[in-house]
């Protein structure tokens, strides 16, 4: 078959604001396969060169591909332009294949299937083996109701097959690198860059995670085999930075290790950005020399809040005390902090986040990033959220770098300006200053460039927020907005013990 991989525009602030831009991992890993089985694949990054829908669906239809499967990486705030195109490929070409897949669509596959009848079939969960089985399914003219991890109509109503099994060893599947031209793609101010996962899943209990259940478990690649690929991307395709989408990539410090060791022994020069969590960064102390050496030059750490009962509250499972070594031991080995910190927790006050900057100034991160809460209907955080009031009724805002509930105590524009303002108190102190200046010249362009991204955006938002970004104070509650909360879906994906049979096949099987 003929299958085109497509990656909808993306309209939010990271997407746009940015000179850069990465290639879509999850694609790719989906590509891989469906080549290695035989299919002849191609990507349309609509994201990267910014494609209204109607350019899209021109250029999709171009080649005249059997299926198209759409997805992107952030899948809530981008189904409103995968509806768009999806709708009119479905127009035009009334006989291809729509298939949709992604974190959003894996739950809300009965809205999907029930509001957008251009959609053919969605991929709950992780798509190698389950797309490679439903496209062999499709070109053979066999039932659905084989193929498990998929969601489709029987009779004009939505059904959802039983879970795939999930894919314990990740190295069974390549990444389709041939998919795209390395050139385009880049990031740090100019690297050529790509997106790598080393691991999926994360062990801990944070109950606003919108990732925790869809991975249903950590599992990581063989660690000598990936710093292989990372090696032979590099000396084949020139890719000099790879930042990784795991959610917690150190989460065993065994394989942790084994990865920096054999990527060191591989004797090239790259640079590894990421995400981990501060208790990982004690606990490996005696190890983040190995981490430098590996290329580690910056670490995302999701520290949420400085206040303890709201760590609590999401289960965290942080403390204030590790936040504050982790940056420290950073530091120390030469690796860049950058402390993410989440507002719009519904009792907040402006004494709480006059007393949040302070504590964060006192951690002195290298880096900050603010992001408002977001709480997603498969999250058990949505259950505490349910009847907070929705501010923001547009879909493509949903991408934690917008408002979207009312805080109790506090207006939107209020909090809005506590969040600039803790910005500019975080990166103009003096200290973040002297480190536009660092002596190493790796870090002192990493620091510069992110000064130059982050004043960009800084404007972008306040101006947005007046002018573009329409609220409402009269809105629904979230569980009004989005539905019942589906907290007992978190993990759809995983092989339950106990499961009733379908009663007919494609008969929708019991997720409890």
């Amino acid at each position: 078959m003929r299958i085109l991989l497509l990656n909808p525009r993306h309209s939010s602030i990271g997407s746009r604001i940015p000179d850069d831009h990465l290639p879509p991992l999850g694609l790719l890993s989906i590509g891989g396969p469906l080549i290695d089985d035989g299919h002849t694949v191609r990507l349309l990054d609509a994201d990267r060169e910014d494609l209204a829908p109607s350019l899209a669906v021109a250029r999709a239809l171009e080649w005249t591909p059997d299926a198209v499967l759409i997805g992107h990486s952030g899948s809530t705030s981008g189904h409103p332009e995968a509806r768009a195109i999806t709708r009119s490929l479905k127009t035009v070409h009334p006989g291809i294949h729509l298939i949709y897949g992604g974190v959003f669509p894996s739950y809300h596959w009965r809205e999907v299937l029930t509001q957008e009848p251009q959609i053919d079939v969605v991929v709950r969960g992780e798509g190698e083996d389950t797309t490679v089985r439903l496209m062999r399914a499709l070109q053979d003219g066999s039932p659905l109701d084989a193929v498990r991890g998929i969601a489709y109509r029987i009779g004009g109503a939505p059904r959802a097959t039983p879970p795939a099994a999930v894919i314990q060893k990740l190295d069974d599947y390549r990444v389709g690198w041939e998919l795209i031209d390395h050139s385009q793609y880049s990031y740090w101010g100019g690297r050529r860059a790509v997106v790598v996962q080393f691991s999926r899943g994360c062990p801990h209990p944070c109950n606003y995670c919108g990732q925790r259940g869809f991975w249903t478990s950590w599992r990581h690649r063989n660690p000598v085999t990936f710093a292989k690929e990372i090696a032979r991307l590099h000396r084949e395709h020139g890719v000099g930075l790879f930042n990784f989408a795991d959610e917690n990539p150190t989460s065993s410090r065994a394989r942790w290790r084994e990865f920096c060791e054999a990527l060191i022994a591989e004797k090239v020069k790259v640079l590894l950005v990421g995400s981990t969590r501060a208790d990982d960064i004690v606990r490996d102390a005696d190890l983040l020399h190995l981490y430098k050496q590996a290329g580690v030059i910056r670490f995302l750490m999701g520290m949420e809040s400085t206040d303890q009962q709201t760590l609590q509250l999401i289960r965290k499972g942080s403390t204030i005390a590790k936040d504050r070594e982790a940056i420290r031991l950073l530091r120390q080995h030469s690796i860049i902090s950058m402390a993410t910190w989440v507002v719009g927790f519904e009792q907040e006050t402006h004494r709480d986040y006059l007393r949040g900057m302070r504590q964060l100034l006192s951690y002195d991160p290298d880096q900050i990033q603010m992001l408002y809460v977001t709480p997603h209907r498969w999250t058990p955080f949505y259950e505490i959220a349910r009847d907070r009031k929705v501010i923001q009724t547009d879909q493509r805002r949903w991408d934690y770098k917008h408002q979207v509930l009312a805080t109790r105590n506090m207006r939107a524009w209020q909090v809005m300006l506590w969040v600039k303002l803790i910005e500019v108190a975080l990166q103009t102190r003096p200290r973040a200053l002297a480190r536009l200046f660092w002596r190493d010249p790796e870090l002192r362009h990493a620091q510069r460039w992110y000064t130059r991204i982050g004043r960009r955006v800084w404007f972008f938002e306040i101006s947005n927020f007046f002018r573009r970004d329409w609220r409402t104070e009269q809105g629904p509650t979230l569980e009004q907005f989005w539905g019942a909360p589906q907290a007992h879906e978190e993990n759809a994906m995983v092989m339950a013990k106990k499961r009733t049979r379908p009663s007919r096949p494609g008969a929708e099987v019991p997720l409890r």
